[in-house]
């Protein structure tokens, strides 16, 4: 079975900005009495941008079903609707969050949320970093349906449900060809509000060109780009656990990372390092890996709405993502360029203490490659992969079955 997670981000201080609220609008079945409801209150953050320096949103409202298979046109559908205001995802960064409102729900369990988007021009782009011209997303089905996501959550009587949608600007935002194309296919993990958090510092001088990276309990990619001054990261909103593997990546970088650090509500904040001991992966040459994701059909047809996920497993048995990426939407190819160094590891020492790197003894170079598309649950290509010489490009087709 498969299961591949999604990427949080980081950058600037704790910062909540409010949306206008909007009209709560219930469609379709009605739901309970006064005494039988709760709340939703939701917000939104980002993960990492992955070479724009802006992508703007605009949202019109988010509709919320109990069921997770509900089509659009189906009754029960609760919508929160927005005073459109254009987002800069790339802003909400070091945990910082755009409200965007509450809406009164009736008691139970909720599988499912849509994103609607506004059609107006230019109410959804991008720019590119380093340029000032900015470039329309494409945004196929986002302002009819919206688009799906998985929302696990219960409300309970009289409580407010703090739920935070998580946007990963990184997966959700795909090159259409060679034409200058940008498609948006949100990937938005609906998470808890939580007091948690693990911060830490990278070496400023690689802050712009490095990831931050944890899997939570749920097994959900959590990532965070670093503020590019000051090299701080954040983490936020976590479940506890007491074994977390924090992972630091970035191309020409060995992949750096801390095992057995702690989160929980009573620490609230871990402290991973200080910003007099920065975190500063050696270099490393780099290979690349490429190629297709198909179904297993015959003939096998292009899965144009996967994504890809480059692995290292500690020789302490943990799993270090080292890069991921949605595949071409005309191709379904994808390239993913990776260190070929063993990585290196450090054991948590806790109140921020000075951190201890030792190079693994895994083989250099030695990877496990997975793609996930919706519907997919098996990959019957053996994910394990090891690169060539530097500068030198690994085939590595992928083969999905439901």
């Amino acid at each position: 079975m498969l299961d591949i997670p999604r990427p949080v981000r980081s950058g600037w201080p704790w910062l909540a900005a409010a949306v206008t609220a909007a009209t709560v609008v219930a469609c379709g079945g009605g739901g309970g009495s006064t005494s039988d409801n709760g709340t939703l209150k939701l917000a939104m953050t980002d993960s990492p941008g992955c070479g724009y320096d802006h992508v703007w949103i605009t949202v019109n409202k988010i509709r919320i079903h109990q069921s997770a298979t509900a089509n659009p046109e189906d009754g029960g559908w609760r919508e929160l609707a927005i005073t459109p205001r254009k987002i800069d995802l790339l802003a909400l960064t070091n945990g910082a969050l755009q409200e965007l409102g509450s809406l009164p729900l009736p008691a139970g369990r909720y599988e499912q949320a849509r994103l609607v988007l506004s059609d107006a021009p230019l109410a959804n782009s991008l720019v590119l970093s380093g340029t000032n011209n900015e470039i329309e997303l494409r945004t196929p089905s986002a302002q009819t349906s919206g688009y799906k996501l998985k929302a696990h959550f219960e409300v309970t009587n009289n409580q407010v449900a703090d739920m935070v949608l998580d946007f990963d600007a990184c997966k959700s935002i795909v090159r259409a060809g060679n034409f200058g194309n940008y498609n948006l296919k949100p990937v938005v993990a609906v998470t808890k509000r939580l007091s948690t958090q693990i911060e830490g510092y990278v070496d400023p001088a690689i802050a712009s060109s490095v990831v931050v990276s944890t899997r939570d309990p749920d097994n959900q990619l959590r990532a965070t780009v670093p503020d590019s001054t000051t090299g701080k990261f954040v983490i936020a909103y976590l479940p506890e656990n007491t074994n977390y593997t924090v992972t630091i990546s970035g191309t020409g970088r060995t992949t750096a990372a801390v095992t057995g650090v702690p989160v929980s509500t009573a620490i609230g904040s871990t402290q991973l390092n200080t910003a007099a001991s920065p975190i500063l992966p050696p270099t490393s040459t780099t290979a690349q890996i490429s190629g297709t994701v198909t179904d297993a059909s015959t003939p096998p047809q292009a899965l144009v709405e996967a994504s890809v996920n480059a692995q290292q497993t500690l020789s302490t048995s943990q799993a270090l993502d080292v890069a991921w990426s949605l595949v071409d939407p005309s191709t379904a190819g994808y390239t993913l360029t990776l260190p070929l160094a063993a990585p290196i590891r450090a054991s948590y020492v806790g109140n921020g203490g000075p951190l201890s790197f030792t190079a693994d003894s895994i083989t250099p170079g030695m990877y496990k490659v997975y793609g996930m598309a919706a519907g997919y649950t098996t990959q019957t290509t053996d994910p394990n992969v090891t690169l060539g010489a530097a500068g030198t490009t690994t085939t590595k087709n992928l083969v999905l079955a439901p």
